[in-house]
């Protein structure tokens, strides 16, 4: 990577002097038939190519480096850099007067000290901007490598979460009806081998997501027998967007948890998808209420909630939204909100 930053930064510079030498010597072949005079001009090409070429890297770019400019506050250094550009500007303009035919003219001077400087100020701008959009880049991608880490770190931390819930689901049943608990460890073992797919990716398709959440309610339907009732209402185009893993699964885990499992007669859980405006919004509609992030009072809670806020955070940004209330005294409703595009 050194090596080819090296490499890019001496072709530009190479070609970066050369090529206003390149273009007077153009123009001046074009226009003048004069040997003598262009005899005259490539003479003076010449130091005007390797004056600056040495100037910017032995003086103004070893300045800027040693000085620490390219990490300071561009406005607490622009005097110092604009005095610098002015003072290597009129060196040039002075060392370009050694090979004129007609040195030491007020306008020949001012004309070369404004060249010069032009194109100092432009090999400046250029080589602040590289290292900052470098030093942006560099940012981003650790950035990026962080929210992955987290992002990984929110997922694992889902998985034991689920299994604890599924086992003591499963639990309950061994004594009950033993029958019922082996198509339980059955529909777990499902689960878990879905679960285990799908975690090693940043999102998956809706429809994975919602297969995975109709087993796991079938199994808990097993636990719960006629205290649990589900119902669907699925826009046929959900599955042309992507969620996070195991988001779904969350939240329809803390809708049973923190709602119908409290209650005595049980509750209903309701799932629906509506697409607008290439935005998917899911709502997971549960017997139960809210309170405080807390479903009821006394209990602790809300952990899948918050693990769901971070990875819509992390993932889509303030692109999607997240939203808990309660519909009335007997329903809560969580909201999803998804762009399709990521």
């Amino acid at each position: 990577m050194a090596v080819r930053k090296r490499r890019l930064y001496w072709t530009f510079q190479i070609i970066g002097w050369a090529l206003p030498a390149l273009i007077n010597l153009t123009l001046v072949f074009v226009f003048n038939n004069d040997s003598e005079k262009i005899k005259s001009q490539f003479f003076e090409a010449i130091p005007q190519s390797v004056f600056p070429f040495f100037i910017s890297h032995f003086v103004l770019r070893q300045t800027i480096i040693k000085a620490k400019w390219l990490t300071t506050d561009l406005v607490k250094i622009f005097p110092k850099l604009l005095g610098l550009i002015l003072l290597i500007s009129f060196s040039a303009s002075m060392f370009y007067q050694l090979f004129r035919d007609n040195p030491f003219d007020k306008a020949v001077i001012l004309l070369d000290f404004l060249t010069a400087a032009i194109l100092f100020v432009i090999w400046t701008a250029i080589y602040f901007l590289y290292h900052y959009l470098e030093s942006n880049n560099r940012s981003l991608k650790y950035e990026a490598a962080m929210n992955e880490m987290y992002l990984n770190q929110l997922k694992s931390q889902l998985n034991p979460h689920f299994i604890f819930n599924a086992l003591n689901s499963v639990r309950a049943l061994v004594d009950e009806d033993p029958s019922k608990a082996k198509i339980a460890i059955t529909q777990l073992s499902n689960i878990l081998r879905n679960s285990l797919i799908m975690d090693k990716k940043k999102v998956i398709s809706f429809i994975d997501e919602l297969n995975t959440v109709k087993a796991y309610l079938a199994l808990e339907s097993i636990r719960f027998e006629e205290r649990l009732k589900v119902t669907y209402d699925i826009d046929p185009n959900s599955n042309e967007f992507q969620i996070p893993p195991m988001m779904l699964q969350t939240l329809v885990e803390n809708a049973i948890k923190h709602g119908v499992s409290n209650l005595v007669k049980g509750g209903h859980i309701e799932i629906s998808t509506v697409i607008k405006d290439s935005v998917l919004s899911l709502k997971i509609r549960n017997s139960g209420q809210y309170y405080n992030g807390i479903k009821k009072p006394g209990k602790k809670g809300g952990y899948g909630l918050s693990n769901t806020k971070e990875r819509l955070q992390l993932i889509y940004g303030s692109q999607a939204s997240f939203n808990i209330y309660n519909e009335n005294d007997k329903f809560v409703i969580t909201e999803v909100k998804i762009p399709q595009w990521i």
